[in-house]
């Protein structure tokens, strides 16, 4: 069930970290802090990674650095084997804030990403018309975001960037924020969307039950400096049960791992 080490020289590696570190200077505590050190990881075309770790670890630093938002301190990112430097369309961001334009309708908030991608209009209004009926969002694509629900606008975020067709899908706690009924449903849309984009995906959470349930593996880190601490893989089939024993026994396990962390800083 746990791997103890990351899988490397395999075929198909869309996203690849090497010898991946990061610090920067804490002028509030006067010190160089130290959030990744020495990060191995690789994953492959069409996988559904989780990244768990205790609050400060890293996780999002990971994910940002993946999206080309920060540069590592050392190592690097490759992404198909190409360094990754900076943001570009072949790698799609989905925040815990809706980041939706508020003054741009749902249809024109979706239709924004093909625009600036210069998609003929013919395909950028069938691609809307796809999504929007795949998230059941038909008959709101005249709506604003602020007369949506939570659920609906990270429903809008979420296909505005599947719309784009990136290659690579970086989700940074993108239900945090919602209700436990929305954030149960969300997560098993997401699952059937995945199903049928193929797209990889690398899902920074801090439920470890979220974690469990949408992952082909589940990376544990350490805490500060975040390192890789296990590697779990979900050997479970879809769509999971997660009152299931099978299911309860990865999420024991992975909690054993985060609160083993959490005991040994305190």
């Amino acid at each position: 069930m746990v791997q103890g080490a990351v899988t490397r020289d395999m075929p198909n590696v869309r996203i690849a970290c090497r010898g991946l570190s990061k610090s920067y200077f804490d002028l509030a505590e006067g010190r160089e802090i130290v959030a990744l050190s020495s990060i191995d990881l690789d994953i492959h075309d069409g996988e559904f990674v989780t990244v768990l770790g205790p609050s400060g670890c890293g996780k999002s630093t990971l994910l940002n650095i993946a999206a080309g938002f920060e540069e590592p301190s050392s190592g690097s990112i490759l992404l198909d084997g190409k360094r990754v430097e900076a943001p570009g369309p072949d790698r799609g961001v989905v925040f815990q804030e809706y980041a939706l334009f508020p003054w741009l309708t749902v249809e024109q908030n979706v239709r924004y990403g093909l625009r600036e991608l210069r998609v003929p209009a013919a395909e950028a209004a069938e691609r809307v018309r796809y999504w929007l009926r795949l998230v059941r969002l038909e008959g709101f694509e005249k709506r604003y975001p602020h007369e949506l629900s939570g659920g609906m606008r990270q429903r809008v975020a979420l296909i505005r960037v599947l719309a784009n067709d990136p290659k690579s899908l970086l989700m940074d706690e993108p239900f945090a924020a919602l209700d436990a009924q929305s954030r149960s449903v969300l997560q098993r849309e997401l699952e059937s969307l995945w199903l049928r984009a193929h797209k990889t995906v690398l899902f920074v959470t801090h439920s470890i039950e979220e974690a469990v349930f949408l992952a082909d593996r589940v990376v544990v880190m350490t805490a500060r400096p975040g390192r890789v601490k296990e590697i779990i893989s979900v050997d479970l089939s879809r769509p999971r049960d997660p009152t299931s024993d099978q299911f309860n026994a990865y999420r024991r396990e992975a909690t054993r791992l985060i609160e083993a962390e959490v005991a040994a800083t305190t």
